[in-house]
């Protein structure tokens, strides 16, 4: 059997994004090429405003480019509707944000049961359960996310992204919100899920430490795609 992480999974081939503003228009990314391989960890640094979290967005289907393109899973997100890129993100794609968005009238064994249960899986319960127990959060079941900690609704967020076992996983700054040892457990819980799962992660962040954890570094800076800074001796 060939071994398919060897395999692109995101390519971005030309990609801008462009706004109009009031002192005109305002390109924040440019020119942008790149290849992420089925299985691999990147890690997407720069400074605040230097682009990030609109790459993602782009990467994911979230918004679409001013121009350029971008192949999520050998589909050309530009080619399709939002529904059709919906439908491509249902089947691949799974999200962890600094925000947690959890939806706050579902317990968390809800929230994580919900993916599944859109997606028609009979054992959505199960699943989600087990999912909930392999983050440490079997006694919380029934809590609301306004009764968990930042960590621990951080937790039930990458439950409920793991939940359709995505081929590619998103994450921006998923520790933005928490103190550092909570961050560190959620980042070490983030790459033990990645490797069992075998998951495509790209993963923005500002934190140098966090990043050297990726096989692949991107930084961006002004919109562009610039060499990794070298470090002192």
């Amino acid at each position: 059997m060939s071994d398919t992480r060897l395999n692109t999974i995101i390519a971005a081939r030309g990609l801008g994004k462009r706004v109009t503003t009031a002192a005109g228009p305002l390109d924040i990314l440019s020119d942008i090429d790149l290849e992420i391989n089925a299985g691999e960890s990147v890690a997407v640094l720069g400074v605040s405003g230097s682009g990030k979290s609109t790459l993602l967005g782009l990467l994911a289907g979230l918004d679409l480019p001013s121009q350029g393109e971008v192949l999520l899973a050998d589909e050309a997100l530009h080619l399709l509707d939002e529904d059709g890129r919906a439908r491509v993100r249902g089947q691949h794609v799974g999200f962890v944000f600094q925000s947690f968005q959890l939806l706050p009238s579902l317990t968390a064994l809800e929230n994580v049961m919900l993916p599944l249960e859109l997606a028609g899986r009979q054992d959505a319960r199960s699943q989600a359960v087990e999912l909930l127990a392999r983050v440490d959060l079997a006694a919380r079941e029934t809590h609301y996310p306004k009764q968990l900690s930042g960590g621990e609704q951080q937790r039930v967020a990458l439950a409920r992204a793991f939940a359709m076992q995505p081929a590619i996983l998103f994450a921006d700054e998923p520790t933005g919100n928490l103190d550092s040892a909570t961050g560190k457990r959620i980042i070490d819980l983030l790459f033990d899920l990645n490797r069992e799962h075998r998951t495509t992660l790209v993963l923005v962040t500002h934190d140098e430490q966090l990043a050297a954890r990726c096989q692949r570094r991107i930084h961006l800076d002004g919109g562009h795609i610039v060499a990794a800074p070298v470090e002192p001796r």
